[in-house]
């Protein structure tokens, strides 16, 4: 079958012709359910099929013995799993189908059970049966070779996510959220390991952990163990990396589990590597609270809101605060990527005992969503000044299946070398793509030779066109309050004595107070005073009143009334002061500056403020609650600002030659149609 051979692609789609056989008894939004766990198992199936008589004698020999027939049963395989059954896809039966390959799927090991567990396999099977199909799926997919000697792991991959796009795009639902492009996996696995070459050559057959907290259909964690492997063609002994993850969505999980299944660790052969990818919320149940890991790597998804883990994560960051996860800082609900990228920093194994490293994909929102003092700001406070980002790649457009926004690619670590600490590296990578036949969204790849280019960019660390070494400090900033004295009079008027009595102060007062207020301003109609006039004639409103017996207390809501009801800004009048003799703030003319960290406050304002506005002052109670000092600090990482170039318009002569020439084509056109 010349299709088994081919490409992922190739193989999925000769797969995705059962479809065919599907139609008129099922929404072609089953199909996927339908299709992916039969081919998941066909996969375990051709592992198994040359151990199969192997592992049914023994079974049969030892089951009521008291050995451990587990263990028996895993050496016969070599793999982490078995089935005792006696039945596969090719001898189910036409009659007895779906008990026949119940029972065949009842006697697989418990690790490899639960896969079709999460598919709700059983109720596939049963609805298959009904609509009469059931044997025809079991016998095509019987004729599939997808033996890893036929199929590698990586095509074999290539084919889940494959299926589950082509599936997500048929419900229009969000199944590829959890899908990273090849080229994005091999660039982010290739920055997460490769400065780890010398390490990795002093130390042969090192053991490192490898964790991903999104982990989907296990692309991030195949590829990484297979980029150390090819270490051996370097090494006497390539370092070896255990691979652990977690992921929210059954049906991705028993892909990533199937994946796992699959693989074997050269040291240590028996070891089952599925039994480290759990099931569930990473966010809200997190399956490695006690686990640091080597190396991290992440796709979380994109935008998406984090209500459902609301409570959880709020009440870690109440209580546990530094001590959690969440401590820096909580970002808005509906976007949860920065919450992950504290989640796999938390993840990072201690520097003492060989620290991590970690490779995250991100929007472009967690550089500079929320300002100084917010949630976001925070988080990114909290990474920099902790000296927990080494790089920052921002990646070309359209490179991901289901949206074509810039994305980002963050490095962490808390191990860098000498000559990066205390330093973020920007790498301007969004001009280094080749174009593709489209795939969704996706029309662009990252190359081979432009992956190496970047890889190089990053290995130099040094300042150039697309790189730059910067200061962690430069991404800092302290927003001050600047202000400005009132500077108003008030002018006693009709007009005033309206908005007065419109105001709701007005409207506490008694009809009998309110006659006494009005003759008392009809008598300085006309007047002008100083905003101070306000409180004096207050209290001697009040003292005439109880001098009459007319009882009154009006306290500083009336005067606040008084005074916005009769107050003309004045800009060339003498500043307001308050009783204390300090000078009373313009609300209206309040503004906010944004001074870097690596600048003098007192320098900027005399600099950028003072010449243009010489009566600006600014608020020494608006203070940064974690340092105290005056103005709250906040941080962003801003591209533009170190890689935009100005591109000067076009002159507009060459615009007009243009426009003549494109009217002179439209004009010879219209001469052929009407000749």
């Amino acid at each position: 079958m010349a299709e088994q051979a081919g490409s992922g692609a190739s193989l999925a789609d000769f797969i995705w012709r059962n479809a065919e056989d599907l139609w008129g008894d099922f929404k072609h939004t089953d199909f996927g359910k339908i299709i992916l766990p039969f081919t998941l198992l066909r996969r375990l199936e051709c592992v198994l099929e040359p151990t199969r008589r192997q592992v049914r004698d023994s079974h049969a020999a030892f089951k009521e013995s008291g050995i451990d027939v587990d263990l028996i049963l895993r050496q016969c395989t070599r793999y982490p799993f078995y089935n005792t059954s006696e039945y596969a896809l090719d001898n189910l039966g036409s009659t007895k189908t779906r008990q026949n390959l119940q029972d065949y799927i009842a006697h697989f090991s418990d690790n490899a059970r639960v896969i079709f567990e999460q598919f709700d396999f059983s109720n596939t099977l049963i609805r298959l049966d009904k609509a009469g199909v059931l044997f025809k799926i079991c016998k095509n997919f019987a004729g599939i070779d997808l033996h890893p000697e036929v199929v590698s792991d990586r095509v074999m991959s290539n084919l889940y996510e494959h299926l589950i796009r082509r599936f997500g795009a048929e419900v229009n639902e969000g199944a590829e959220d959890f899908m990273t492009p090849r080229d994005v996996v091999h660039l982010a696995t290739a920055l997460l390991l490769d400065p780890d070459d010398a390490l990795f050559e002093s130390n042969p057959g090192l053991i490192r952990t490898l964790y991903d907290p999104t982990c989907g259909t296990g692309g991030f964690l195949t590829d990484a163990m297979n980029h150390v492997a090819d270490y051996g063609n370097r090494f006497k002994v390539p370092p070896v990396l255990v691979p652990h993850g977690q992921e929210l969505e059954p049906e991705t999980h028993a892909v990533c589990l199937t994946g796992m299944l699959l693989r074997t660790l050269e040291s240590d052969p028996g070891r089952d590597l599925s039994k480290n990818i759990r099931l569930g919320s990473t966010l809200s149940n997190d399956q490695f609270a006690n686990d640091r890991f080597h190396y991290g790597l992440s796709n979380p998804p994109f935008g998406k809101k984090w209500e459902k883990d609301q409570e959880a994560v709020n009440a870690e960051h109440k209580d546990k605060k530094y001590d959690g996860r969440f401590g820096p800082g909580l970002p808005r609900i509906n976007d949860g990527s920065m919450l992950f990228l504290l989640h796999l920093t938390s993840k990072l194994e201690l520097p003492e005992n060989g620290g991590g490293r970690a490779a995250i994909v991100l929007s472009g929102s967690p550089l500079f969503n929320g300002g100084a003092s917010s949630g976001e700001s925070e988080i990114r406070r909290w990474l920099l000044e902790n000296d927990l980002v080494d790089a920052i790649v921002a990646l070309p457009t359209e490179i991901f299946f289901r949206t074509g926004i810039g994305t980002y690619l963050w490095i962490l670590s808390n191990k860098k070398p000498d000559h990066r600490k205390r330093r973020v590296q920007l790498i301007n990578a969004t001009g280094f793509w080749t174009s593709i036949k489209n795939e969704g969204n996706k029309r662009r790849i990252i190359s081979d030779d432009q992956r190496h280019r970047i890889v190089d960019l990053y290995a130099a660390a040094e300042n150039g066109e697309h790189s730059r070494m910067l200061d962690d400090r430069t991404f800092g900033y302290r927003r001050i309050k600047v202000l400005r004295p009132l500077r108003m009079s008030l002018h006693i008027d009709e007009a005033g004595l309206d908005r007065l009595k419109a105001d709701k102060a007005w409207h506490k007062l008694s009809p009998e107070h309110q006659a006494l207020w009005e003759s008392a301003l009809l008598d300085h109609l006309g007047a002008t005073h100083p905003v101070g006039w306000a409180e004096a004639l207050t209290a001697d409103v009040v003292q005439t009143a109880l001098a009459a017996g007319k009882a009154t207390k009006t306290g500083k809501p009336f005067i606040k009334a008084l005074t916005n009801a009769f107050g003309l800004r004045d800009p060339d009048g003498e500043p307001v002061r308050d009783a204390a003799g300090q000078l009373v703030p313009d609300a209206e003319l309040t503004d906010y500056e944004n001074i870097p960290l690596t600048e003098s406050i007192q320098n900027y304002v005399a600099r950028e403020v003072l010449p243009h506005l010489p009566d600006a002052y600014i608020d020494e109670t608006f203070r940064d609650e974690k340092d105290k000092q005056v103005g709250k600090v906040g941080y962003e990482i801003n591209f533009n600002r170190f890689f935009y170039r100005y591109v000067p318009p076009r002159k507009l002569a060459d615009i007009d030659a243009d426009l003549k020439q494109v009217e002179a084509e439209i004009a010879e056109l219209l001469g052929e149609v009407t000749t």
